[in-house]
Order: C-alpha cells, then sequence, then structure tokens
C-alpha cells in the first residue's frame, strides 16, 4: 500500500462546492468529480468521513435576515445538507460502486442511519465512506463546527477543509484584493487573532483545544486530495505551530 501520512481523514465540503458552475442547486458533475476525488483518496487505504454542508440550497443567516426564526432556519439548513449528502452517496455508489454510509445528526430514518458515533468508527474499519449530515443537530452551529466534532469524535488525524475556487487561505480576501498575500501556514492563534475565515470561531477553538491540524485547499484542482494525505505541502496548514507540520498524526 502507498505510504499515507494519515490513516484516518475527515473531509469537510461546502455546500458552494456542490452547485459546481451553477448559480444553486446540486450539479450533477460536480457530484460526480468530488466522488472520484474521494475514491481516490479511498483507494490509498485510507479512512474517510466526509461532513457536507448545504449553502447552495439553502443559507440560514440569510433566512433568519429576512425575518424567519434562526432556530427554524437552522433547521431547514439542516435538511438541505442531507439533500447533498444523498446526492453524493448515490454517485459513489452508483459510479465507484464505493459502499457509503449516511448518518444524520438528526432523525430521518427512512434515507440516513442515526448519527452514531461508534457505529460510524466501525463502518470507517469496514472501508466505507461515512457522509455525516445535518450538522451537530443543533442550530446555531455551523457545518464547520460540525466537521470539527466529528473529525474529533472519530480520531481523525487531519480535517481538510474543501474550498471552491480557493487554493488556501489569504491575508484578505482574494477575490477583492488580487495581490492578497497566500498564508502556507498559521498557528491556531493566529488564524482566531486575524479573523481569517478559516472556519468559524468555535470550530477552530475544537481543533486547538484538541491539536487537530486542518488543512484548507482547492478541491477543484484534481488530485488535491490524494496528495494531501501522501503528505504533499498543498494550500494552508493551520496547526499548533511549524513542529506539527512535518509530523505524521495517524
Amino acid at each position: 500500500m502507498t505510504r499515507v501520512q494519515y490513516s484516518r481523514v475527515l473531509l469537510k465540503l461546502s455546500g458552494e462546492s456542490f452547485k459546481g458552475d451553477r448559480g444553486h442547486g446540486i450539479d450533477p458533475s460536480a457530484v460526480a468529480y468530488m466522488a472520484s476525488q474521494i475514491v481516490e483518496a479511498r483507494n490509498l487505504g485510507v479512512q474517510l468521513g466526509v461532513v457536507v454542508g448545504g449553502g447552495n440550497i439553502w443559507r440560514g443567516r440569510e433566512a433568519e435576515a429576512a425575518g424567519m426564526d434562526r432556530a427554524t432556519a437552522d433547521y431547514a439548513g439542516m435538511l438541505a445538507t442531507i439533500l447533498n449528502a444523498m446526492a453524493l452517496q448515490d454517485a459513489l455508489e452508483r459510479i465507484h460502486g464505493v459502499q457509503t454510509r449516511t448518518q444524520s445528526a438528526i432523525n430521518v430514518s427512512e434515507v440516513a442511519e442515526p448519527y452514531i458515533r461508534r457505529r460510524a468508527i466501525r463502518h470507517l474499519e469496514k472501508e466505507r465512506v461515512v457522509l455525516f449530515a445535518s450538522g451537530t443537530g443543533n442550530p446555531f452551529m455551523t457545518t464547520d463546527t460540525a466537521a470539527a466534532l466529528r473529525a474529533v469524535e472519530i480520531g481523525a488525524g487531519v480535517l481538510l477543509m474543501a474550498k471552491h475556487g480557493v487554493d488556501g487561505i489569504y491575508a484578505s480576501d482574494p477575490n477583492v484584493h488580487p495581490d492578497a498575500a497566500k498564508l502556507d501556514s498559521l498557528t491556531y492563534l493566529e488564524a482566531l487573532e486575524k479573523r481569517l475565515k478559516v472556519m468559524d470561531s468555535t470550530a477552530l477553538s475544537l481543533c486547538m483545544e484538541n491539536n487537530l491540524p486542518i488543512v484548507v485547499f482547492d478541491m477543484f484542482d484534481s488530485g488535491n486530495i490524494k496528495r494531501i494525505i501522501r503528505g504533499e505541502r498543498l494550500g494552508s496548514l493551520v496547526a499548533a505551530g511549524p513542529a506539527e507540520s512535518s509530523g505524521v498524526r495517524q
């Protein structure tokens, strides 16, 4: 088996990734592409969990701004993540024949298992891809927080934050400031203090407390997941300090 730097990985896919080049909704070609990248990583012998966002279908904060109760808006967003997870599960199984399990933090027993930590770990040990939907199951919590929480719960060695059209962390928004400097590595405290929008502060603090490294990278640069798992330095690394970037965490 090819040597890998991480034996168990948690991948966070934003809802934006599911819409591809469309303005909203689910783009089947984007889903098929993401499935192919997940399969490449799995074929390295890595145990892989995936947390999916839902912003391509529904954004709770925007609904709240329009007058909707925030908790209700967030629950609607959880349902959106289930739609994305079902689309990704179908692509993984139908196109690639990869055994996949979707676990939901809210009860939708007809289409997904309830989230049970020990069951999720057992699926991973059986080389199944596990998709985590519905965030944490709680309103006022982002899917970034869900990604950090699930990564810690399943004992992942790294949290991969996949982005659409951005290849790492920048000192300022590269879409607004084309000359913005890319940051190849930084500490958790630097990310929190500089408010660099790596992820929300709750998620970042959880990673810091559990010494879980984060790699922010461009999902749509083919082969990036596989290359990161093999130990290549791509995107931007957020970790405790410089020593973490060269260590192998299993």
